[in-house]
């Protein structure tokens, strides 16, 4: 066997490894997020607050992982994925050890909220980005593998918690479980390293990427990156807004208390929506790959339009609102998958951790958008018609953007600028 051979065996080896150990620390900082509401209940009593003034805590969360994202990931592409990556893994299951001995709402918010939030953004942008770098040829599938650790990764846990809840009390679950993702997440970070000469290896034919290395001010400036901005905005608004208002429309359609397979059906979408949303991810990215990114946004960001038309047309039957609530975020996750990808396309992979936070911000804004006004907005109309009509309309919008003007525009730019 050739030392040329050798050296490319040992390069895709050493991607493949990156890839699990990425995966493994998305996964142990995915529980501040999708564990949340099993643990509302508790903190509500212990702390002696109502529902609402918690939930203050899990918008912190979104908004902090969210808007340091730029700041965090230039950090992250000046200092070694390691060393960063290493913090935020500890900050995340620290949030939990310390949030377990509490005794007031802002403490709370302080150490579940801002701490965590900002260490569960350091983790997700930085092995994002990083894993765009080992993967030029299959940028779609790298970042949709590691987001479905972030989307599935409570998948692991969810049982564990619950059971532990009600066997050992709040504190103790929080100290173990925070101790544990802290540990498995910051020992997995040991081994991240940034790919060297990974580049040199033949381009993908079939996608347009540019060999121009783009810094974030340089990025900043070009209108293309903020119509991506906007699209992600409008996808992240979508999807948030079904996430955070899922069993209030689920009570006012009269499907919280029915049951589906012998199971209640909201849980049931709940596990359902959590699986597809992980699984759609890697699968689009992959198909992104080989089809092309604007190609596959329009496939996925139509069907999620079509399946949240359907979905308020069927809201009164069971059955097809646990089938379509796992439809409309099979068409929703994807976008953790293609807008990194195409991103790192269009602008390169040198900066791609630091471009990355600044496109990440508008999943934040989507929260803003689909959480508090989404619920304003259904409080005025006294209705989800208009709330799911807005919804609607930017699925339908993003994907018509991304055939007709995002396609054609970035054409024009890497030829102008690759």
């Amino acid at each position: 066997m050739t030392l040329v051979s050798e050296s490319v065996i040992e390069k895709s080896n050493q991607r493949w490894t990156q890839l699990l150990l990425g995966l493994i620390c998305m996964a142990a900082i995915s529980s501040p997020q999708y564990v949340w509401t099993l643990l509302t209940k508790s903190l509500s009593a212990k702390l002696g607050v109502d529902l609402p003034a918690l939930q203050v805590t899990f918008s912190l969360l979104i908004i902090l992982q969210t808007f340091f994202s730029p700041f965090q990931g230039k950090l992250i592409d000046r200092f070694g994925p390691r060393i960063l990556i290493s913090i935020g893994t500890l900050l995340s299951g620290f949030s939990w050890i310390i949030s377990s001995q509490v005794s007031d709402l802002t403490e709370l918010y302080l150490v579940y909220g801002c701490l965590g939030g900002l260490g569960t953004g350091i983790v997700y942008i930085g092995v994002v980005g990083l894993m765009v770098k080992w993967f030029p040829q299959q940028r779609g599938f790298a970042a949709g593998a590691v987001a479905a650790g972030y989307g599935m990764g409570a998948i692991l846990t969810t049982f564990p918690i619950s059971i532990s809840l009600g066997t050992y009390g709040l504190e103790q679950t929080m100290m173990v479980f925070g101790g544990l993702f802290a540990l498995v997440g910051f020992l997995a970070s040991q081994g991240l390293k940034v790919p060297v000469n990974i580049t040199a290896q033949p381009a993908n034919t079939k996608l347009e990427q540019n060999k121009r290395q783009f810094t974030s001010k340089e990025m900043l400036r070009q209108p293309l990156f903020w119509l991506m901005f906007v699209m992600m905005a409008m996808m992240s608004t979508s999807g948030l807004m079904v996430t955070s208002q899922m069993a209030i429309f689920a009570e006012d359609f009269g499907i919280s208390q029915a049951v589906v397979f012998g199971l209640a059906a909201l849980p049931l979408a709940l596990t359902l929506d959590r699986f597809t949303n992980g699984l759609t991810r890697p699968l689009f990215g992959f198909i992104s790959d080989r089809y092309g990114r604007e190609k596959t946004m329009f496939i996925a960001f139509a069907l999620e339009g079509v399946a949240m038309t359907l979905w308020l047309m069927c809201r009164e039957d069971p059955l097809l609102f646990v089938l379509l609530s796992g439809v409309v975020f099979f068409g929703w996750g994807e976008i953790f998958s293609l807008f990194p990808a195409t991103l790192t396309d269009t602008f390169g992979s040198q900066n791609a951790t630091a471009n990355y936070g600044w496109l990440y911000m508008s999943q934040g804004i989507g929260s803003i958008f689909g959480g508090p006004l989404a619920a304003l907005l259904y409080q005025h109309t006294q209705g989800w018609h208009v709330v799911f009509g807005m919804a609607i309309s930017f699925d339908f919008i993003t994907a018509a953007l991304a055939l007709w003007v995002l396609k054609p525009w970035r054409s024009r730019f890497m030829r102008q600028h690759g």
